[in-house]
């Protein structure tokens, strides 16, 4: 009981702070525009890298992220995990876990809003709550973010620019949300699949039976499993 209320005051004090912050520090002025909006957008890495990166979008099943977890420990591979601030506050040793046990994370926006309709001052009210919620939790600095369904406008990109985030998609969706189907997940992650790519995926079941064939996959095929950053060759 008394684990329980920590954990209940610690969440509303990082929340309380992220709120100040997020109000304190809102952006003040006009967006620029970036020289080439795309120059800091990314469906992929470098294939010379020889690796490819698994990405996860989290905003659910702490449950089936644990199981994730265990599953890339097992095949020594590192994975992205970019997640929710809404989630991580309900899930701050979850997600300190995902980092304790050297994956990258970066932000999946706050609230899962379309980004593709909001205002470059509406874009940073909802990405930058949530990217001082991971700093806080891990002590890192967040410097990814993949917007949510991949709903994205030029608004988002000068945003995340101002708040020094590269915007990540993804070359590969395995559409694990949607199908159930383990044969047509493990085909979608890894038909044809070459040096430099994203594959994208969520924290649901048949994403955790669909996992081990993956990466035996991307092992057989002599590929190395890397975070985006890694794969961005950083």
């Amino acid at each position: 009981m008394k684990s329980k209320l920590i954990t209940i005051l610690t969440n509303v004090a990082l929340m309380a702070v992220v709120l100040a912050v997020s109000f304190v520090g809102f952006y003040n002025g006009n967006a620029t525009t970036a020289m080439n909006k795309n120059e800091n957008l990314f469906y992929g890495g470098k294939e010379e890298n020889e690796g490819v990166s698994l990405t996860f979008n989290i905003y659910e099943s702490a449950q089936n992220v644990e199981k994730i977890l265990d599953i890339l420990d097992e095949y020594e591979a590192k994975a992205t995990f970019f997640i929710g601030g809404s989630w991580a506050d309900d899930n701050v040793d979850c997600v300190r876990e995902i980092y304790s046990r050297g994956h990258e994370v970066g932000s999946h926006g706050y609230f899962h809003k379309d980004h593709s309709k909001m205002s470059h001052e509406a874009n940073l009210e909802e990405i930058r709550p949530s990217i001082k919620l991971l700093d806080m939790i891990s002590g890192v600095q967040t410097k990814l973010f993949a917007p949510p369904s991949g709903a994205f406008n030029e608004n988002t990109l000068t945003a995340c620019e101002s708040l020094g985030l590269r915007v990540i998609m993804w070359s590969r969706d395995t559409i694990d949300w949607r199908d159930k189907d383990k044969g047509l997940i493990v085909q979608r992650a890894t038909k044809n699949l070459k040096a430099g790519e994203f594959i994208l995926m969520h924290p649901k079941d048949v994403t955790v039976q669909s996992l081990p064939e993956i990466l035996t996959y991307i092992r057989e095929n002599g590929l190395k499993t890397l975070t985006v950053s890694q794969n961005l060759g950083e």
